[in-house]
């Protein structure tokens, strides 16, 4: 009888035996994000036969640019060169110029949602989101599929269309993240009660849209993934949700398992080189270590985290000492960087249309969105929003010219954030664009956005007339929109719309038509 086995490598990372292909998702195994984030469960002691097959496999996917998903340090040192890299269809080709940087020279190149056969018993279909908000360069989910079972990565790619990765067929495993993967709201600057509810709410909305792909896809076992990362530098340890009462939004695969299981699905709990063996009758899960110890994780996980963190913390120390020293002029570099690119985004400025400082502790650097300007500056010039950050790590990052900065800084949590008002993803939007075709697409994108027209498709929900898409990112609200008393939540991102004024309340420049059903 045919098996498709299916090995975890540890948080989006997977291992897909099929008939005749191996195909490498995602491999992360060195602490990303200036040694901010670590694989949990840890995936450093996998055994030498899953990282033989690791390093010579056939096919590499990965999902998309952000650094626990593509691993540069780990990739220039393994994955035999000769393996074929399935290549999501972006707009962008930063992804193969980076893979070929690091050797590879063998690539299928695919389109969003089509299914193609890779050998002769196994077909993939990967899926793009590729706006703005989706990460650098966009996102992606894998279908892999053979004659014994449909496997669906899906990660941390947030389908619009819920139908989308079902298409192919009955799904047998579908691996998806349920956990944060953002700094918001622990690095903002909230008294405890406020951040309390803050988190909470976050928690519940990220729960509520992976519930959401659950019931749509309705695979025979759920395999949460692609989360939560464990912090082991001393400095971010806080949020490691250990007891439950951290103020974190990283809550462990036990959390969503058991929702899984009050709502009646098949949750499996998979670590660092579990096995799921899949054929056409049963599911096998088989672990790496004894049921006892893969309890103790987490019944025990402040001291599993602190023997994994003495095991790390040299490297994490190191890493931190190699931040670029300050410099003398990195204003005036960021100046004739970023200058030219807003004055290319004059539709993005105006949605901004505030000043960003940008807090080194010895100076300050003022983005003033309304006249496109960079310029030195001080704590009490007036401004919209604030960023709080070591100089050394903006030195690094500006010295690299990293062109996405939500990857390459901000998911570290390495900083403190306030904001006068609600949020403006417009601000974001401009520290994931830092290039001259980047910043072409947020412009395009915010253009878009704010094109209004007489004649929108409606839906009713409840007792509401609504436009049919989510006026953030277009979700379809028929699918995504849930009313919660006078507040329609869109659970795509958790925004929620006043019903009686269509106002956002998450954000100011954001309303959704909406009025009463006759």
């Amino acid at each position: 009888m045919n098996v498709v086995k299916v090995t975890s490598l540890g948080h989006a990372g997977i291992l897909i035996e099929t008939e005749d292909a191996t195909i490498v998702c995602d491999p992360w195994f060195y602490p990303a994000f200036h040694a901010s984030w670590c694989v949990f469960p840890r995936n450093d002691q996998l055994s030498n036969e899953v990282l033989t097959k690791i390093e010579t496999t056939q096919f590499l996917y990965i999902s998309h640019l952000h650094g626990d998903h593509f691993d540069n340090k780990w990739l220039s040192k393994h994955i035999d060169r000769s393996a074929t890299i399935l290549l999501p269809g972006f707009p962008t080709s930063e992804m193969e110029d980076r893979l070929r940087k690091l050797g590879f020279t063998n690539f299928i190149a695919t389109k969003s949602g089509e299914e193609i056969a890779i050998t002769q018993a196994t077909s993939i279909a990967i899926h793009c989101e590729t706006a703005i908000a989706d990460g650098p360069g966009g996102d992606s989910a894998l279908v892999v599929s053979d004659s014994t079972a449909r496997i669906v990565n899906q990660n941390d790619c947030r389908t619009n269309d819920l139908n989308a990765l079902s298409s192919h067929g009955p799904i047998d495993l579908h691996w998806l993240q349920y956990s944060g993967a953002i700094w918001y709201p622990m690095v903002y600057d909230e008294d405890r009660a406020t951040m309390r509810k803050l988190v909470d709410d976050k928690v519940a909305s990220q729960f509520s849209r992976a519930l959401r792909y659950v019931e749509a896809l309705n695979a025979r076992a759920i395999v949460p993934s692609a989360g939560p990362p464990a912090f082991l530098d001393p400095s971010l340890f806080r949020f490691n949700v250990v007891t439950g009462d951290e103020l974190s939004i990283f809550p462990d695969q036990r959390s969503f398992l058991s929702l899984l299981d009050q709502q009646g699905f098949d949750g499996i709990l998979a670590i660092p080189g579990t096995e799921i063996v899949v054929d056409q009758q049963s599911i096998n899960v088989h672990h790496p270590l004894t049921q006892t110890e893969v309890d103790e994780i987490f019944s025990m996980k402040a001291d599993y985290l602190q023997r994994y963190q003495d095991d790390w913390l040299p490297y994490i120390e190191a890493e931190k000492e190699s931040w670029a020293e300050p410099t003398s002029d990195l204003i005036e570099r960021l100046a004739d960087w970023w200058e030219p690119l807003l004055r290319t985004a004059p539709t993005l400025c105006s949605l901004v249309n505030d000043v960003v400082l940008v807090d080194l502790g010895d100076e300050c650097i003022a983005i003033d969105f309304r006249t496109a300007t960079v310029r030195r500056s001080d704590r009490e010039t007036e401004h919209g929003f604030r960023f709080t950050i070591d100089r050394r790590l903006v030195e690094t990052v500006a010295a690299q010219k990293a062109v996405d900065w939500s990857d390459s800084l901000f998911l570290s949590c390495r900083f403190s954030a306030w904001r006068r008002g609600p949020y403006n993803e417009y601000v974001y939007n401009f520290f994931k664009s830092l290039s001259e075709e980047r910043m072409a697409r947020a412009e395009q994108e915010a253009r878009r956005r704010i094109q209004s027209t007489d004649s929108v498709d409606e839906i009713r929900i409840g007792n509401w007339i609504v436009e049919a898409k989510c006026p953030h990112r277009g979700a379809d609200l028929s699918v995504f929109g849930h009313l919660e008393g006078d507040v329609l939540v869109c659970q795509l991102h958790g925004w929620q719309f006043d019903c009686q004024t269509g106002k956002c309340l998450n954000a100011e420049e954001k309303r959704l038509k909406i009025r009463p059903a006759d």
